[in-house]
């Protein structure tokens, strides 16, 4: 499929890559997308954010950099996470569409035009739902989760079909320009910043080297944060049990004075009053840790925590830095 300029309507492009642990796949994924985007006959760039990976990641981005004029590197600090990453990616972005994709070719490049014609219908993000995944059985199961955690927080039906294959307009992140949290979803950003989403189905191919470095803990751990840090349904559900357990600690206050007030006696029973109250005692602590989880995001932001650090920049001799860093990150070079 090629892609055409759209009348004007999408001058320039942007692509934003988080690079793990990658050394090995970039050069082919970096090919693949030049070869993509020069059929586009717009101005573009790749921007790859090396997320603290422990391989030669780091020097194939600056050997690429060196290499192609239209491919830029960010070099953070440590590792953050995918979603940090892409922050960081996505606020360097100097182009009117920013795509991002991972970094393991199982989102092929050639898959892009479906995403940009897509856009041109109107809306202001796309995601590429995979026709077929192809992970293991727990990590899909953890996908899900994370999905129906996403469908909570955003409140789209789309949410059930994110994926980190995206596209969307630029101008969508000024809705979250000053956000400085630690804990970041990209999608719960852009639900801020608009309610346009639709998605569409693309190729998923086979991983072509190394592990997915998204484990089933690591999944429900963003799911967690995603619930606790954008939306206050975990509260709601705190609520509700307790509310469910006032009613039924009341209906076993009706049933013990009503057989004491027919039947006379004591009610006997030790282990049923230990159990009563173990019960409320679980539902008190289950409600206080969701409220702990609150407290504890509110503390890490009072310590105005930022979302990623860089350390260093590649870019070609003809280009220049990628972009000013902006107010809400830290750099160094």
């Amino acid at each position: 499929m090629t892609l055409t300029p759209y009348d004007g309507l999408f001058p320039s492009m942007s692509v934003v890559v988080p690079v793990y642990n990658s050394a090995d796949i970039l050069p082919e994924l970096i090919e693949r997308l030049g070869t993509v985007l020069r059929e586009t006959l717009m101005p573009f760039e790749v921007l790859l954010v090396n997320d603290g990976s422990r391989d030669r990641s780091w020097e194939v981005v600056c050997s690429l950099a060196k290499t192609h004029t239209w491919v830029q590197g960010v070099n953070l600090m440590r590792n953050y996470g995918q979603h940090n990453a892409l922050l960081c990616g996505i606020r360097a972005a100097r182009h009117d569409v920013i795509v991002t994709m991972d970094d393991d070719l199982q989102n092929p490049p050639e898959e892009i035009p479906k995403l940009m014609a897509r856009l041109s219908d109107g809306y202001d993000v796309v995601y590429g739902t995979p026709e077929r995944e192809r992970h293991g059985f727990w990590r899909d199961m953890a996908s899900r989760i994370t999905k129906m955690a996403l469908q909570s927080t955003m409140g789209a039906e789309t949410a059930r079909n994110v994926s980190a294959f995206r596209a969307f307009r630029t101008v969508v992140r000024d809705a979250f320009s000053t956000y400085r949290s630690s804990f970041v979803s990209i999608d719960v950003l852009l639900a801020w910043g608009t309610a346009r989403f639709t998605a569409i189905p693309v190729r998923h191919d086979e991983r072509r080297a190394g592990a997915s470095n998204y484990t089933f803990r690591k999944l429900l751990t963003h799911s967690l944060n995603m619930m606790t840090g954008f939306s206050v349904w975990p509260l709601q559900l705190a609520s509700a049990i307790g509310f469910a357990f006032t009613l039924f600690g009341l209906g076993v206050l009706a049933f013990v004075v009503g057989r004491y007030l027919l039947e006379g006696g004591t009610v006997a029973g030790f282990a049923f009053l230990a159990s009563i109250i173990a019960i409320f005692s679980g539902a008190q602590l289950f409600a206080l840790g969701i409220m702990g989880e609150y407290l504890a995001r509110m503390h890490f932001r009072s310590m105005e925590r930022p979302p990623y650090a860089v350390r260093a920049y590649a870019e070609s001799v003809d280009e220049g830095p990628a972009v000013a860093p902006p107010e809400s990150s830290v750099h160094a070079r």
